[in-house]
């Protein structure tokens, strides 16, 4: 992170606050350029990339567009960068037109191998002012299974390419020989060579824009306002610590699988509140597994961020400013540090699902008015096969959604997604992958009494169901998968546990693994994915709120009243009310 003392009192503080939204807005214009150029629906549907900018020393100034689990880490990566191409003394440097690209999580600042990092540097007047950034998950990178997810995978060389930092473009040149590298290691070249021209497009207008900027600040200028904005967001964040009491906070999360059979493990936290610092300390915390499960420390740091700048205010500047008053201790060699050649795909859902979750938890004791319910885990699979036309294709069943927590005032948000995205990967557009892929879509609707029960209750799973015409190869990915893999909070109870079920064309019924690889012929895909936990004890919650349940199938009448002690009479209408209504239609 930034190690300069400029300080931010002598700026401006209009100008601060419009050169902090100018950063973000670039940000944002790269993502609206990758969403309508990307080839893959993963990216043109679902937005699973984030754009982010960070400057010339490599700390991230600005994380506005996409996916938090990608952008927190991003730091990691740009200063591999620095470490490979400018601090060494054999490198070639790092000069104007040039573009990085990167994925290993062990050596590159990777968070898992299929989000792939381009970086392009940003010069103004001769000198290196910020990095423009994308890292981006691909639909296929080789590796044992198609769609990047081996949950047989006990080794990271059975993931896919691994790539340390490279110059792809060297001084607007493009590198023919590595750029067919990667296209031969791919299961979608044409995907691939589309998705890639894409992400160079987006970091080019970044490094445009973020260029007219710096010269209209003078680049001398520039850099002190970029360590104002850091600075600002370091004091705004210490004011968040100064509401949580002083003291040492514990919790864990249970990690009941390593992808193969049952464990006992766990992520644990310790949380000490002192002195407007906190240490994040995740001693404890169970040995890395033999499944790719495990986290890298950008994947890990990435998640802790998340997990305090979403317990917070939504308008707490996002880049690493932010938590400069943040001590993160990663034990080596355990499920958040994992040694090479530890498998880690996974790990952007989970473990950082887990490390959230365990950071609420201790959050939620030192602020119990800000505490949240957890989110529900995942069910869905990837599918691989043959389109009608022999081309291979890839699909991510995402429309089979998990579901958010209920917090004080608002309640779970229905069938969100996964927990370390917070809404921001976008459900996909049904009919386009009709048009896409040989499926058709049999329903897509809450599932009734998944959510839990509270004051707030937790968001609604979903019943998903897609035929699938032609054999496929299902990665199941299913952590959520049999008990319940919410949490209720002050109160409140856990949403319920999902359910995978295949249904061959001949009648016999699959129950889904939690994780595996298997091919089957065609048939029906079913999911019912888990239910968000509940906030507050649900016999407070309002009657006219869960009549509105049982009125939209998010709760059933039997559950409205054994969960909320509300009785709902035959017409639909809550039998309190209904008696109400009847007396005074009596005569006098």
């Amino acid at each position: 992170m930034s190690t300069a003392t400029l300080d931010p009192v002598t700026l401006d503080p209009v100008t601060l606050a419009l050169v902090q939204n100018r950063l973000d807005h670039i940000s944002h214009q790269m993502g609206w350029v990758m969403t309508r150029t990307a080839r893959s629906p993963i990216f043109s549907q679902s937005h699973d990339f984030s754009c982010f900018i960070a400057d010339a020393r490599g700390t991230l100034i600005s994380q506005a567009d996409g996916i938090p689990i990608h952008t927190g880490g991003g730091g990691f990566a740009v200063r591999a960068i620095l470490r490979d191409f400018k601090d060494s003394s054999s490198s070639p440097g790092i000069w104007p037109e040039d573009v990085f690209l990167l994925n290993d999580p062990y050596t590159a600042g990777g968070n898992h191998l299929p989000d792939w990092v381009i970086a392009r540097p940003v010069f103004a007047a001769g000198k290196l002012v910020a990095f423009a950034c994308n890292r981006a998950h691909q639909a296929d990178i080789g590796g044992g299974a198609a769609g990047t997810y081996n949950s047989a995978a006990t080794e990271i060389f059975h993931e896919g390419i691994r790539l340390p930092v490279l110059k792809l473009i060297e001084g607007g040149r493009t590198r023919d020989d590595l750029w067919r590298l990667l296209l031969i290691n791919t299961r979608l070249p044409e995907a691939l060579d589309g998705d890639l021209r894409a992400m160079i497009g987006s970091t080019r207008i970044g490094a445009e824009r973020l260029a007219l900027l710096v010269e209209e600040l003078g680049a001398d200028r520039a850099d002190q306002f970029f360590e104002g904005v850091l600075a600002h967001a370091d004091r705004r964040f210490r004011t968040c610590i100064d509401r949580l009491a002083e003291g040492v906070w514990r919790a864990e999360e249970s990690v009941d699988n390593d992808c193969f059979e049952p464990i006992d493990g766990k992520i644990a936290v310790t949380l000490t509140v002192k002195d407007r610092r906190l240490i994040v300390d995740f001693a404890g915390t169970s040995p890395q597994i033999r499944g790719f499960k495990n986290s890298s420390i950008a994947n890990s740091t990435s998640a802790v961020f998340m997990a305090l700048a979403s317990f917070f205010e939504p308008d707490l500047p996002k880049n690493e400013g932010a938590f400069r008053s943040v001590e993160i201790r990663l034990p080596e060699g355990t499920l958040v540090n994992a040694r090479a050649p530890a498998p880690m795909t996974m790990n952007t859902v989970f473990v950082a699902h887990e490390i959230v979750h365990v950071l609420w938890k201790a959050l939620g004791q030192a602020l119990p008015e800000r505490a949240s319910a957890g989110w529900s885990k995942a069910v869905h699979a990837v599918t691989a096969g043959l389109r009608a036309d022999g081309g291979r294709y890839v699909m991510y069943q995402w429309a089979g959604a998990p579901a958010g927590g209920g917090v004080e005032g608002r309640d779970g948000f229905h069938l969100i997604g996964h927990l370390i995205t917070l809404g921001g990967l976008t459900l996909p557009n049904l009919e386009t992958y009709e048009h896409l892929y040989p499926v058709r879509f049999r329903r897509q609707e809450m599932r009734c009494d998944s959510a839990g029960p509270g004051r707030f209750r937790g968001g609604a799973g979903c019943d998903y169901e897609v035929e699938i015409f032609t054999p496929a190869d299902y990665a199941f990915r299913g952590e959520g998968v049999g008990a319940p893999s919410s949490f209720g909070a002050a109160g409140g109870r856990a949403g319920s546990g999902g359910e995978v079920v295949l249904t061959l064309a001949d009648g016999k019924r699959i129950q889904a693994p939690k994780y595996g690889v298997e091919r089957h012929g065609p048939g029906t895909y079913r999911a019912l994915s888990p239910g968000g936990g509940g906030y507050g004890d649900p016999r407070t919650r309002d009657p006219a709120r869960v009549l509105r349940d049982v009125r939209d199938g998010v709760i059933s009448a039997p559950a409205a009243e054994r969960d909320y002690a509300v009785a709902i009479a035959a017409d639909g209408r809550n039998v309190d009310e209904a008696r109400t209504a009847a007396l005074r239609a009596q005569p006098a």
